[in-house]
């Protein structure tokens, strides 16, 4: 078993690897950084909303950190939903979705119709 070999000159935390380490000493580097701004600067960080009035990401305060994830989001709850499960009428907006649903469509149902029926 590897002993902690690297150790963090300000908090003495040890480490296994020195590449975890520096990873580690960045924290400290950062949190430093955030104390040192005066309370009146205002860090505005850039976010994306969803162009679809109802949703909920919408509002500013609840809006998404990127670009790709409001892409995803808006293709997954506001897009075409162009699959369909033909069991339960069931339909998705990502293939990928309705394919793993698919591969376990109907299965916890006739799971619990067997076991009631013994």
């Amino acid at each position: 078993m590897m002993t902690n070999r690297f150790l963090c000159e300000i908090c003495r935390k040890g480490f296994q690897r020195n590449h975890n380490l520096q990873l580690h000493k960045r924290g400290h580097i950062l949190s430093w950084k955030l104390k040192q701004r005066t309370k009146m600067e205002v860090v505005r960080k850039k976010v994306y909303v969803c162009s679809e009035p109802t949703c909920v990401h919408h509002d500013p305060a609840r809006a998404l950190g990127d670009l790709t994830k409001i892409k995803k989001h808006f293709n997954q709850n506001h897009g075409e939903k162009k699959w369909k499960c033909d069991k339960f009428s069931k339909k998705y907006t990502v293939q990928s979705d309705w394919k793993a649903h698919s591969k376990s469509c109907g299965t916890l149902f006739a799971d619990l119709l067997a076991s009631t029926s013994s």
